[in-house]
């Protein structure tokens, strides 16, 4: 009604700033930054209520598995602001996403706000002005069963967590935890390890060929392949196992026989002609619009964003009107969004690239949820790359670019053209194999005669093992049958198997889709998750298993099998959709997931009865018989029997290199670091100083080098009188002793005397400055080397310049302003003045890492998006999303007043 005051809450500011511009003036639009609420943790529950179930998971299991919610510190002010802000409003618009994550959103704030006026939900799929106004017009209630089965999820997870953690805190290392999905992701990539730890790659060899096509080695050379010999099909890579047997009855060519068959081939007067020529047509579909799997496949492949820069580049996309939802399973386009793709196909590529009648795709993904349509550009008309070159920048631009092509070239036409395929055969007058050797080769190209959707977009590929999928574009020169010949060349070619490429990003988040585990909000933080924990490690695109996630995935699968089985942890997906279709029970699925049933133990009866676990057998991998891997607290490294120890000898440890991957650790390359000469104590000299031994050593955190007191015989106690208590031994006050880190340049095995004191003598003093007479030292910090004259510091350049600096060219340092030109040189990236704030942004590298600032608000650069691709649009929005969480508030001495809500009661609301 015109004349009231509508309040409309959405999830964050850049969506309500956005929002705000397509609805009137009677229409307040304020955003809660996400969730207000969650469960609390066990710790800070109120006395009363810290006993049984309540106290250890803050869910009440024994009744219903009630959460008890907590309004987090962080969000007081939030939800101050939205209560003030709804006293003056007569209606109360929930508008934030159409998932189960925006639908417990909207929930959570009516339970914490309790309106009085009429509440309306809003949603939508786009922000556009007539998406957004349409949204408007046509509201809904909340959907308890989408809350339902949100809430479920977050329960499972608590209880997942909270059961299996403590595990694997005793029996392998401290802040481990698991997980219902992110256990099931670390198993896939542990999984592809364990194959290349078994893999063992196999020899082959093949001949290539350049050929004319004629005998006199006139025309257009093209290249063809050894296929058969003596008709018998030539192996290659596919025809061997992960064991390096052959599979198949291919000939497997060894480097002796390649080549003397090419040596022969290379004889004058070999007849070479064409045996056939097969001619086939060719034809290829576009891929389909994207969902937010592929979305964050092809953005990897083409783009080498991180699934998480995808999906955070996406959201602000979409919170800024210029794409779709970002979170969808399903690749069907609404009609509007088909019928504007065909236009601008039309308009852009002409008529002929457009279909006579449009494209309609499906969903292939287990347990698709398809209440979205695809990630397209917003609206009934599509802006192109081209026309946001100056509104967009860096990586707003290219995924953008990278959906709009995508969304285009799915509504064109097939790409057709045709394959010749062309078979030659050569005869060797001397025989190779057998009595008589006939060589076949064949050689192929695909021409295409009219590129349709090609002229759009074309979709990227994985890398592919062993042989690739789909063949290049190539031309052949025109052959016929019986067609003699020319050889320019023939090369015999060894090759090596190759092991399954290890997972990516792209490839992760397809597997994870093929097997149902997960949902599209949660692919990003799926992998950020094992990452952050330290189960992975990514090495270029390529995502690398630490070893304490081979002990990890071990336990879990030897004590908790089910948990992390993949059919199960997909059914649990299906469980939930089943929830949120209003098809199952809240309560009677967790009772079931906790307590077990007939035909399964249930996680409390799989906890209970856990058995014994022998720590060191999880954590030790046998790799021969006197060198067994071991995983401990601070890392792997082998354990070694030496021959003749005494049986209560300790065994011999040996550090394994950080950057030496699993697969790698062969039991030759353990037998290599077992036979390395040790550093060990290499002893350097002693300190005429205090005749301390200086020695170099192997740290946790690298080489360094210390000081060890010279040995000195037990102090002997004086016997006491009959009948008195002997005396004790004063304890002696040990000095700790002096250490210091070895330069980046130097090295453990070759440092001297001289160089170890140097470095044990520091901090090093310069001088003194003549006008102040403060001492000048020259040092090493956490941060890299500096100078430091009283409070006052400035960086070295490199590590030598400690020793190297002398007092003119310190005090030439110290004359630099600390601030002004210097401080520009110090900040990775410099924009103009906050809108807000009035003051200069810069990108500045911290502590935790690079983050944004205009000196008075700090926001930490998200992980996974570069420094390089954050431009001066993006430097605001990350300011005004930290202004709006507020400043970090320290946890209050009072607990914090908690409001639980039955299920029962919030269907009945």
């Amino acid at each position: 009604m015109p004349g009231t005051r509508k309040l409309v809450i959405v999830e964050s500011p850049a969506k309500a700033k956005t929002i705000a511009q397509y609805l009137g003036g009677d229409y307040d639009v304020q955003a809660s930054v996400g969730h207000i609420r969650d469960l609390i943790e066990p710790k800070n529950l109120p006395p009363e209520l810290k006993k049984g179930s309540m106290g250890k998971f803050s869910i009440d299991v024994e009744n219903g598995f009630e959460p008890y919610y907590v309004v987090s510190d962080e969000k007081k002010r939030t939800v101050t602001d939205l209560k003030r802000a709804l006293k003056d409003a007569d209606e109360l618009y929930l508008a934030t996403d159409e998932d189960r994550e925006g639908e417990a959103i909207a929930w959570h704030l009516l339970e914490v706000l309790k309106p009085k006026v009429p509440v309306r939900r809003m949603v939508f799929h786009e922000i556009t002005k007539e998406a957004i106004q349409r949204a408007r017009d046509n509201t809904r209630d909340i959907d308890t069963a989408l809350v339902d089965a949100q809430e479920t999820r977050r329960i499972l997870d608590r209880l997942y967590g909270y059961e299996v953690s403590p595990v694997l805190w005793r029996k392998v290392g401290p802040g481990l935890s698991a997980g219902r999905v992110q256990s099931a992701a670390t198993r896939l990539v542990v999984d592809r390890e364990r194959e290349r730890l078994a893999f063992l790659s196999a020899s082959y060899w093949d001949l290539t060929a350049q050929l004319s096509p004629s005998a006199d080695s006139q025309g257009s050379p093209f290249g063809a392949r050894l296929n058969r010999l003596n008709a018998k099909r030539v192996a290659t890579g596919r025809d061997y196992d992960d064991l390096g047997r052959l599979k198949s009855d291919a000939v497997a060519l060894d480097e002796d026989t390649a080549q003397r068959l090419a040596e022969a081939l290379r004889a004058p007067g070999v007849p070479i002609e064409v045996a056939s020529v097969e001619s086939k047509p060719y034809s290829r579909k576009p891929a389909a619009p994207f969902t937010t799997s592929t979305l964050q496949q092809e953005a990897a492949r083409k783009l080498r964003f991180s699934a998480r820069q995808t999906m955070s580049t996406a959201q602000s996309l979409y919170e800024n009107g210029y794409i779709t939802y970002m979170r969808t399973d399903s690749p069907t386009l609404s009609q509007q969004a088909i019928e504007a793709a065909r236009a601008q196909a039309r308009e852009l590529y002409g008529a002929e690239t457009v279909p006579e009648r449009p494209r309609v795709y499906t969903g292939k993904s287990k347990n698709a949820q398809e209440a979205h349509e695809a990630i397209r550009p917003a609206g009934d008309t599509f802006r192109t790359p081209g026309q946001l070159e100056k509104t967009l920048r860096g990586n707003e631009w290219k995924l953008y670019d990278l959906i709009w092509k995508r969304t285009v070239a799915s509504q064109m036409a097939d790409a057709k053209g045709s394959t010749a395929s062309v078979t030659i055969t050569a005869s060797v007058p001397e025989p190779v194999e057998g009595a008589k050797t006939v060589a076949e080769f064949t050689a192929s190209g695909t021409v295409i005669t009219f590129r349709g959707f090609l002229s759009a977009y074309e979709e990227g590929r994985d890398e592919e093992r062993n042989d690739a999928a789909e063949p290049a574009e190539a031309k052949l020169p025109p052959l016929e049958r019986g067609q003699r010949l020319g050889l320019l060349s023939v090369d015999a070619k060894g090759h090596e198997t190759s092991p399954p490429p290890r997972y990516t990003e792209a490839s992760l988040v397809k597997k994870l889709e093929e097997l149902g585990i997960g949902r599209p909000s949660t692919y990003a933080s799926i992998i950020s998750t094992i990452i952050d924990r330290g189960y992975v490690t990514q090495r270029g695109t390529a995502l690398v298993p630490n070893w304490i996630a081979f002990s990890v995935v071990r336990l879990l699968e030897e004590f908790f099998g089910e948990l992390v089985e993949y059919d199960f942890t997909a059914e649990m997906e299906n469980d939930l959709d089943r929830i949120a279709d209003g098809e199952a029970d809240r309560s009677g699925w967790l009772s079931e997931f906790y307590f077990g049933t007939d035909k399964h133990r249930g996680l409390r009866g799989v906890v209970d009865n856990l058995g014994d676990i022998d720590a060191r057998e999880i954590n030790s991998v046998r790799l021969s018989d006197d060198i067994t891997l071991r995983i401990g607290r601070y890392g792997p490294y082998l354990e070694v029997a030496e021959d003749g120890a005494a049986e209560d000898a300790a065994p011999r440890r040996v550090n394994i290199p950080a950057e030496l991957a699993p697969d790698e650790l062969t039991v030759d390359k353990a037998r290599e670091l077992v036979d390395a000469p040790e550093v060990g104590e290499r002893v350097l000299g002693v300190n005429p100083q205090n005749g301390k031994r200086v020695v170099a050593k192997e740290g946790r955190f690298g080489p360094y080098v210390t000081e060890l007191d010279p040995e000195e015989p037990e102090a002997e106690v004086q016997p006491a009188g009959d009948g008195a208590k002997p005396a004790k031994a004063k304890k002696k006050v040990v000095e700790k002793p002096r250490t210091a880190s070895l330069f980046k340049s130097m090295d453990p095995h070759s440092i001297d005397l001289d160089t170890a004191l140097k470095l044990l003598d520091l901090p090093r003093t310069v001088g003194a400055d003549p006008e102040t007479g403060e001492e000048i030292l020259a040092q090493n910090g956490r941060y890299g080397p500096y100078l430091k004259k009283g409070t006052d510091t400035r960086s070295l350049e490199s590590e030598d310049l400690i020793f190297d600096v002398d007092l003119d060219g310190a005090l030439a340092i110290f004359a630099q302003p600390k601030y002004g030109a210097r401080r520009a040189s110090s900040a990775l990236k410099e924009f103009d003045a906050d809108p807000e704030s009035g003051k200069p942004i810069r990108i500045k590298d911290g502590r935790f890492g690079p983050y944004v600032t205009d000196g008075v608000t700090n926001a930490t650069i998200p992980r996974g998006e570069e420094v390089e691709t954050v431009d001066f649009d993006r430097a605001v929005e990350l300011l005004a999303d930290k202004r709006a969480k507020g400043p970090a508030k320290k946890a209050p001495a009072k607990k914090p007043a908690a409001r639980r809500t039955t299920t029962a009661t919030r269907k009945k609301k």
